[in-house]
């Protein structure tokens, strides 16, 4: 007699035999598990499994009539590179290996992807121990349907304290309901939202103004992002329980595959985060979805502007509630938040500060807490925002809240429409308040801008090795990435957003790095001094993953900036993107040239050789000197830096002695690094005659005995020998 378990081993087989790709072999598989089934004589038994039946005939029959289509088109690999080219399967959408090199073209340009890049998102697409490939067009024919309900070959979602305490199973969607779905009606309806004790407020938050702008704009920016879809594009419950969530991550848009198993607690309560419809679970597989991304249930937290940037792929902003800044405007803020909200340009939430608990229970507020921003009115000169607690209760309770029985006139009331004794019969988190309560009890608004305000868009990805440049960015920032952008005259600005790459949840938990970028105008070129001259936009060095800078265009002119990239303290490697939007045509290019000779020296001023100063002609001259023999190039492209103490004044002399080529006319005699600065000074020369050159490090005064450090590096061959 044939057993279910025998059944499901055969299933099992065919499932592996076709997903390698064994066409042959996979469809006799099916075949014997169809006979087997319906050969059952336990009826109870046949209709449990006749589903699979159904589905095992229908994969054979199409496994027997598929076509290649011919087309060629990119398929993320997981081991190697992150793409390699593969043949697509019309029917199946299986692919099978080709011998083609990577081809993995940029969004909106002609070039592709330089190696480094590649080797960039290759790199972190391992996150928290996963892999996470591109989001690409081969991935919409990607197979959802089994015979057998599909599990996520990643196992279980590590699961926090608290839902340890309660668990009891993973259950399948199917099990939870009779009529699943994964959106009831014709929108994810952001009053169902309900979180419980996955400490993810911002995410929760996050999907509820995402969810209301579909509702209030029409435009599908976050259930557009889970796969299976049906004809009609829009996401569906799928039997099988897998699904695939495209999300922004590290970059780029990734994949992020999930089963429909979801945690259940012993008094029979999903513990996620869940909608408030028993048949409906787009919020409780959206999350799944981000919480395997981010290494588990047991999440520390983060910011609406990390999660709807992942959910969207929107702009992500900080801006303060309150500021010591002389020249902050807190109304131009509101207006400025209002205006984007209202026309559908952003998205918003506003987290707390810290809160003692005594100014929690009077006010009703969660301390560093996230709240969804869903409407923001100002009526009679009053500031009001409407809000929404991700918890779906417990609610604010002073001025403009269901219990203030001063402010809500009937006139404020039908403006609204809102009755503020309807809704206190029932406590769902929203609520409204004041903008004066705001700027007493919040810290920060997060705000997610649409990339669609912008025509044009370019992204660069990068590494930066620890090792590269000093420590701290106090005198020297020449080593840093650095970055050419032309802008042209007109009105508006260019956005240039950062985002450094993360790759373990012990990055959030304990984040270290603090980033920024600093503007420099400075006709595009390399800059040494990071505050001589002055950057243009000194950025502010914060420890999140995005860091957003604006630059005003000119109306009258173009611009050339530099653009550094900066950290507080380098103790780590870091991988980042850096990507510019802008209304209007642009160019942003990495800054070279790259330098075939690199030479580290040591010397010492000591005794005799300690001159100081042409200000000190005598001894000047006894100072260390070295002669460059650069060659055999037209011209070469030349650094020299010398670091020495901060204590002293340092400086550097670089002499013509000769050059290789009599007709051509010395560009100097002497060059200097001016000002004497401490413990750092560079010369950074373009198009040098092939010659003989002498470069003499020194110090302000004589006397002063050290050790120091000169770096040369050039575009072609030098030969630097130490004259005394």
């Amino acid at each position: 007699m044939t057993s279910e378990g025998e059944i499901r081993s055969i299933l099992s087989r065919a499932l592996d035999a076709d997903e390698a790709d064994k066409k042959d072999e996979a469809i006799d598989l099916y075949g014997q598990a169809v006979e087997k089934i319906l050969r059952l004589e336990d009826r109870e038994k046949r209709d449990r499994l006749n589903k699979f039946a159904k589905q095992a005939l229908e994969r054979a029959e199409e496994l027997k009539g598929i076509k290649y289509t011919g087309q060629v088109v990119p398929q993320p690999s997981a081991s190697h590179s992150p793409t390699v080219l593969q043949p697509v399967r019309s029917s199946a959408g299986l692919a099978s290996p080709s011998r083609s090199g990577p081809v993995l073209e940029i969004s909106g340009n002609r070039h592709a992807y330089t190696s480094e890049e590649k080797k960039v998102l290759e790199h972190t697409s391992h996150i928290n121990a996963k892999v996470y490939v591109p989001f690409m067009d081969i991935d919409l024919l990607e197979k959802f349907h089994f015979p057998m309900p599909f599990t996520d070959k990643d196992g279980m979602l590590e699961l926090a304290p608290k839902q340890k305490r309660d668990f009891v199973s993973w259950v399948r969607v199917s099990e939870l309901s009779e009529n699943p779905q994964l959106i009831v009606g014709d929108h994810a309806d952001f009053y169902s939202i309900r979180q419980t004790i996955v400490s993810d407020c911002s995410f929760v938050a996050s999907l509820a103004v995402a969810s209301q702008f579909e509702k209030k704009f029409k435009r599908r920016i976050l259930t557009s992002i889970i796969y299976p879809r049906n004809s009609k594009d829009e996401p569906i419950y799928n039997p099988s329980g897998k699904y695939s969530i495209r999300m922004h991550v590290n970059g780029i848009p990734r994949k992020v595959v999930i089963d429909d198993y979801l945690p259940l607690g012993r008094y029979n309560q999903l513990l996620c985060s869940y909608s408030s419809n028993k048949n409906e679970f787009w919020v409780s597989l959206l999350e799944k979805a981000y919480m395997k991304l981010m290494g588990g249930y047991d999440f520390p937290g983060s910011n609406s502007n990390i999660d709807l940037h992942a959910l969207t792929g929107w702009i992500p902003e900080r801006a303060l509630v309150k500021s010591n800044e002389p020249d902050f405007n807190a109304d131009a803020v509101f207006n400025r938040l209002q205006e984007g909200l209202s026309m559908g340009r952003c998205l918003v939430t506003v987290a707390t500060g810290e809160l003692t608990d005594a100014e929690a229970e009077r006010t009703g507020l969660v301390s560093t807490h996230a709240y969804a921003v869903l409407d923001m009115r100002e009526v009679d000169g009053v500031k009001l925002l409407q809000l929404k607690n991700p918890w779906s209760h417990l609610r604010w309770r002073g001025n403009y809240s269901e219990l203030d029985v001063v402010h809500w006139t009937p006139e404020l009331q039908r403006t609204l429409a809102y009755d503020p004794k309807m809704a206190a019969t029932y406590d769902n988190g929203v609520f409204w308040i004041d903008y004066r309560s705001i700027m007493n009890f919040f810290d920060v608004f997060y705000l997610n801008w649409d990339p669609a305000l912008f025509q044009y868009t370019y992204c660069i990805h990068q590494s930066w090795s620890a090792g590269v440049g000093p420590t701290k960015d106090a005198y020297n920032v020449g080593d840093n990435p650095q970055f050419s952008l032309t802008v042209p005259a007109g009105r508006g600005s260019v956005w240039i957003l950062l985002t450094r790459h993360i790759t373990s949840i012990e990055d959030f938990r304990e984040n270290h790095e603090y980033i920024t970028v600093l503007v420099y105008n400075s006709s595009g070129k390399r800059v040494y001094y990071p505050t001589d001259p002055p950057p243009y936009i000194d950025g502010v060095r914060i420890n999140s993953p995005h860091y957003l800078c604006k630059i005003r265009l000119d109306p009258g002119a173009e611009r050339r900036y530099t653009l550094v990239v900066s950290q507080y303290e380098k103790t780590a490697t870091i991988y980042y993107s850096l990507r510019a939007y802008s209304r209007t045509k642009f160019e942003l290019k990495q800054l070279g040239p790259c330098y075939s000779t690199v030479e580290n020296l040591n010397g010492e001023w000591k005794g005799k050789t300690a001159g100081g100063c042409l200000n000190h002609p005598l001894t000047y001259k006894n100072n260390p000197l070295y002669r460059l023999h650069i060659g055999p190039a037209d011209t070469s492209d030349l650094v020299i830096e010398l670091r020495g103490p901060k204590v002293y004044q340092v400086g550097l002399d670089l002499t013509v002695v000769s050059l290789t080529d009599d007709t051509v006319t010395a560009p100097f005699v002497s060059q200097k690094t001016g000002v004497y600065r401490s413990g750092f000074c560079v010369l950074d020369l373009e198009g040098i005659p092939a010659g003989v050159y002498q470069v003499r490090p020194s110090t302000f005064l004589p006397d002063q005995e050290s050790p120091f450090f000169l770096k040369v590096k050039s575009t072609t061959n030098v030969v630097i020998e130490k004259v005394h």
